[in-house]
Formats: structure tokens, C-alpha cells, sequence
């Protein structure tokens, strides 16, 4: 249940934006309630427009692995704007940032700055067909890639969580270039190239499925993506938009050994601010303009505010431990939502990588988009407004993964397992 400030300001904003939000899911639609504005962030908090604390498990849908306004992080933003906001020119941070993605992503030899992780997907791809010279893509059933018409088919979590199996305003023909395949399901994936191979660009794939809840690889699947591309001439794309730097040093790639021949990045490397990337090996890059025919441009791209919050946080991310301490705390998480869902005998499946993870309201693992449509969605949206009670603030959506921080301490983790407690109860 909103709070009343919340509920006056949703109001408003219902007269002069779309639903009342600028992201759909923000709307809380799929939890049958109404959103909470939120005033300021520190650490693991979020406090809501009427003061009310909420520890938080969104983290801006990943970005923020430090937790909120880390004062290194903050710091940095403010030296940057000192300097100015954007110039629409070169600097030497850009080639910094590309230089800290190259050694963390040995795949990434060359890369380009975007400012969301929609453009990054949309100019890898544009990439892979140019370097290619086919049309075809490949997605996942339910598998989230931004907002590029050809990747609104089938597109998981935003779509599922309004209700809807495809976006208005994608025409058929561009709908028709893009190919589905359930995710984990190499046989479905060996029949699309056996079909069309000579036609297909490129496979985009999340190494870790972050759109349709939490779903870890098989390791058949991930071998069947590679060697299928590979026999069909066509390219890999890894879209660590959401894992990159967030379940590894490295990305998912560097935890399951995947090597992929393009990757999109965002969210972490921008430290909470707009911005996205796209790379992979120098002979693909070098299809990009200036030096190649694929033109992609934007005015922001690399903007300097972004750059200075993204290499702040990376730079944070390499001191001893961190990943360690976040595979900590994630698994603490997970035990604490099965201890009190077991307690309280609601049937669930919590799913985790890292720092990342999602409680299905079933019995049974997940592993594609039809069994993690087959949850509980009832209950698990009576147990949403139970946390938000609580004060606890947990994706919106059966369909998102929630993020843990650096920030969640034993205070909030003890918060959080007192919520989980009450929320399992009232079911």
C-alpha cells in the first residue's frame, strides 16, 4: 500500500506521464498496488516520499553494487561536474574506461560507449549483421534485450508484467527478423540454424537470465550456442548488460568460461548513471564507423559525468574480497527467504548467482520462460505489499531478479529476515 504522499504524487503524475511512470514496471501493476516515490537513497535505504525506510533490493535494477550515494562514487560525480556536464568531444577517461573493460573482459578487445544498455544491444547487433551481411537475429523466449523493435518479440519480464505477449507498434516485417528459442534448450537452438543457419547474423543471449526472474545456464546450452554460431558462421552476443561486473570480475563470462564474440554492457559501469557499451573482438569492431561501414553515433556517449561514476565504482570492485563478501551476503539472503518460506510452509524456489537472485512462488528449478510463467503470481504479489509493510523494497514483478549490495549490512539483513518472516506468515 502506497503511502499517502506516494499515492498524492502518483495522482499527479498519472495527468502529465503515460500510467503515472517513465518505466512500466515501476507502475506495480503486476503486485496490484501502487508504486512508492522515492525521496533519497543512502547505502541499502531507499526513503519514500513521506520519510517512511525501505531496505532495498532493486538497486536501481543492478547498477548499484555499492549501494547508494557511496561517497567515493558521489565525489567523483561532483569533481566531473566541475568541469562540465558534456562536450560532445574526445577525452582520456573514455579510452580509460575502455582500457579497464578490456582487462576485465578479455573479449571486449575494442569497445564503444553508448548511454543505455538499449543502445548497446541495438548497435552490437546492428554489428553482427553488418559484419555478417545477413538479416536473422536469435533471441530467447522471455529474454530481456531493451527496446529496439526486433528484440520487443517475446521480451520477458516488461511485457509479461503489463500483461502483454508483444509491444503495439513493431511492425510484422521487422518482427519476422528475429527468431525465437526457449533458454537452456539446445536442441530448439540446433533446429533454428539447421532451418535457416545461412541466414542468422548472430545469437543475443543472457549469460545468466535476469528478465524472466534469476535462470543460471546449462552447461550444454552454453556449449550449443557456442558451437552452433561457430558452424553457422554466425556471431555470439552475450548481453551482460545486468551481470556484467555483478556476479564476477569479469562478467559472467569469466564464471562460466564463455567466450563470445560480441558483449553489451551498462548498469554497473555507469555507477548509477545513463550508460552502456558494446565490444568484442578488433576485426568485428573495426565495422564500426569511422572505420568501418555500421554507423552508430550518439551525443552523450561517453559523457563524462557517467565515465567518472563508472570507473569509480570499478575501481572499488578490485580491492580484496568484494566478490566474496557479495557472494556472502547474497547466499544470507537466499537462506533467509527459504528458512521463513519453509517455517511458513509456502511452496518456493529461490534461484541465485552472486548477488543475484529471485524467489519463485513454486516448487520446482526454472530453467526457461514457460516454467517461470508457471508461479504463483497471486501470491507472490500478497507477499510484495506484506515486505513493503515491513519495509523491505523487492522487485515488482515475479519476473525481475533482485540485487544484493555491499551495502546491506547485519542491521539490514536482520531487517530483511524479520520481513521475510512476517510476509511468509500472512500467507
Amino acid at each position: 500500500m502506497a503511502d499517502p504522499v506516494s499515492k498524492e504524487l502518483f495522482n499527479r503524475a498519472f495527468k502529465v506521464i503515460p500510467g503515472g511512470v517513465n518505466s512500466p514496471v515501476r507502475a506495480f501493476r503486476a503486485v496490484g498496488g501502487e508504486p512508492i516515490f522515492i525521496r533519497e537513497a543512502r547505502g541499502s535505504v531507499l526513503v519514500g516520499a513521506d520519510g517512511s525506510e525501505y531496505v532495498d533490493y532493486v538497486g536501481s535494477w543492478g547498477p548499484m553494487i555499492l549501494g547508494h550515494a557511496h561517497p567515493e562514487v558521489v565525489h567523483a560525480i561532483q569533481q566531473a561536474a566541475t568541469k562540465g556536464a558534456s562536450y560532445g568531444a574526445p577525452t582520456e577517461s573514455e579510452i580509460i574506461m575502455a582500457e579497464r573493460i578490456r582487462d576485465a573482459v578479455p573479449s571486449m578487445e575494442m569497445s564503444r560507449l553508448v548511454s543505455s544498455g538499449t543502445e548497446a544491444t541495438m548497435g552490437a547487433l546492428r554489428v553482427a549483421r553488418g559484419y555478417t551481411g545477413r538479416d536473422l537475429v536469435v533471441k530467447c523466449i522471455g529474454g530481456y534485450h531493451g527496446g529496439a523493435d526486433y528484440l520487443l518479440v517475446k521480451g520477458g519480464s516488461g511485457l509479461a508484467t503489463l500483461g502483454e505477449p508483444d509491444s503495439a507498434g513493431v511492425p510484422a516485417a521487422i518482427a519476422e527478423t528475429t527468431l525465437l528459442v526457449p533458454y537452456n534448450d539446445g536442441y530448439a537452438l540446433e533446429k533454428v540454424f539447421a532451418e535457416r543457419g545461412n541466414e542468422i547474423a548472430a545469437v543475443i543471449f543472457e549469460p545468466v537470465a535476469g528478465n524472466m526472474g534469476c535462470i543460471p545456464p546449462d552447461p550444454i546450452w552454453l556449449d550449443a550456442l557456442r558451437t552452433q554460431t561457430q558452424n553457422h558462421g554466425a556471431l555470439l552476443v552475450c548481453d551482460e548488460v545486468m551481470t556484467g561486473f555483478r556476479v564476477a570480475w569479469g562478467g559472467a563470462q569469466a564464471l562460466y568460461d564463455i567466450r563470445p564474440d560480441l558483449t553489451c554492457l551498462g548498469k554497473i559501469i555507469g555507477g548509477g548513471l545513463p550508460v552502456g557499451a558494446y565490444g568484442g573482438r578488433r576485426e568485428i569492431m573495426e565495422k564500426v564507423a569511422p572505420l568501418g561501414p555500421v554507423y552508430q553515433a550518439g551525443t552523450l556517449s561517453g559523457n563524462p559525468l557517467a565515465v567518472a561514476a563508472g570507473l569509480a565504482t570499478i575501481e572499488l570492485l578490485l580491492r580484496p574480497g568484494v566478490y566474496e563478501d557479495l557472494e556472502r551476503k547474497g547466499d544470507e539472503v537466499q537462506a533467509l527467504l527459504e528458512q521463513h518460506a519453509q517455517r511458513a510452509g509456502v511452496p518456493i524456489t529461490v534461484q541465485r548467482v552472486g548477488s543475484m537472485l529471485t524467489a519463485f512462488f513454486r516448487a520446482k528449478p526454472v530453467r526457461n520462460w514457460d516454467e517461470a510463467a508457471d508461479t504463483d503470481r497471486e501470491a507472490f504479489g500478497r507477499w510484495h505489499a506484506a515486505l513493503l509493510e515491513n519495509g523491505v523494497y523487492w522487485p515488482c514483478s515475479q519476473f525481475e531478479a533482485a540485487f544484493v549490495s555491499l551495502a546491506h549490512d547485519a542491521d539490514s539483513l536482520s531487517k530483511t529476515g524479520r520481513a521475510f518472516r512476517a510476509a511468509f506468515a500472512g500467507l
